[in-house]
């Protein structure tokens, strides 16, 4: 899994770009980043209490900063076993 798609939702969240940030979310392979930003836009169009919008994003956030740093420490790993 290439990192790219974790930099383009950290990106497109920043910038508040929730069209691409949509587009993002079809077009992944990873099943996880999709749902929480799905979530994450559901909350944010449709919810009227602010902190369920919050804890989407930091739900969203959180699994990016996760993903990338499993991915991070996947390289040192395989290159251990060879």
């Amino acid at each position: 899994m290439h990192t790219a798609d974790y930099d383009k939702a950290l990106y497109y969240t920043y910038r508040s770009e929730w069209d691409h940030l949509l587009i993002l979310m079809v077009r992944t392979k990873d099943d996880l980043l999709s749902k929480k930003i799905e979530q994450f836009l559901h909350a944010y169009n449709f919810e009227k209490d602010y902190t369920v919008v919050q804890k989407r994003l930091n739900a969203l956030l959180r699994y990016i900063d996760h993903a990338l740093d499993v991915y991070e420490q996947e390289p040192t790993l395989t290159m251990e076993y060879n």
